[in-house]
């Protein structure tokens, strides 16, 4: 069967390929939540400065696409400082992960911002009269709150940053789409091969997904009628 045979053949190009898709995804993420934190706390300051570079950098990246993206960090960024007499390249996998990075930054700065707000600002008061700076306050009591309401969408944003390393495999970056692409190049075999790609992509997520709502109900926010 035809199917069969093209399953047994690219399957373990496509796990090579998941697996560099899974990492490059972890990597940027991991960078991404400190680019978040630091531009969500940038964004809420009362100095005009650290602010508005907050807002430009969050308002640049939502309102542009991550395939401009791509071709920004990949081709531009180096030409930029070659221009400057210095020798820069980026290989493949590391203009996707500062990309994916920049990118997941600024959705992830909007979520600690909104897990920010939906703490009572009463509890800011309450520290601040017990003698904590703001910046204390914030630090101490605030943003361990605020990471915690905020799980469950980073959950959401690690499965959009895992699919959208498939727009990254346009510099060929060594992930499944890119592997699958080469193999369609080599067997013409585009029907199977593009339905086992997205049964591996199906797989994946529905995984991050049940992770995602175990954390929920775990962090009480999920439907507390269904305990």
């Amino acid at each position: 069967m035809e199917f069969s045979r093209v399953l047994r053949e690219v399957f373990p190009l496509l796990m090579r390929g998941m697996v560099v898709t899974i990492e490059t995804t972890i990597i940027a993420l991991i960078i991404a939540i400190f680019l978040g934190l630091l531009f969500c706390l940038a964004g809420l300051s009362r100095k005009g400065p650290p602010r508005f570079i907050a807002k430009f950098y969050i308002w640049a990246i939502r309102g542009t696409p991550l395939l401009v993206q791509t071709f920004f960090v990949y081709f531009g960024l180096p030409q930029l400082i070659q221009s400057l007499g210095f020798n820069f390249r980026l290989s493949p996998l590391a203009a996707g992960i500062i990309t994916l990075s920049m990118n997941a930054g600024a959705y992830i700065a909007e979520i600690f911002r909104g897990g920010i707000q939906a703490i009572d600002k009463g509890q800011m008061e309450a520290a601040m009269s017990l003698g904590f700076s703001r910046r204390r306050a914030m630090i101490k009591v605030i943003l361990p709150q605020a990471l915690r309401v905020s799980i469950p969408a980073l959950v959401n944003q690690f499965i959009i940053s895992l699919k959208d390393t498939s727009i990254i495999s346009v510099i060929s970056l060594a992930e499944i789409v890119y592997e699958a692409k080469i193999y369609i190049g080599r067997t013409m075999q585009s029907f199977a091969t593009w339905t086992i790609v997205g049964l591996c992509y199906l797989a994946v997520i529905t995984v991050l997904t049940q992770i995602s709502r175990y954390v929920e109900k775990r962090l009480d926010y999920g439907n507390k009628g269904s305990r």
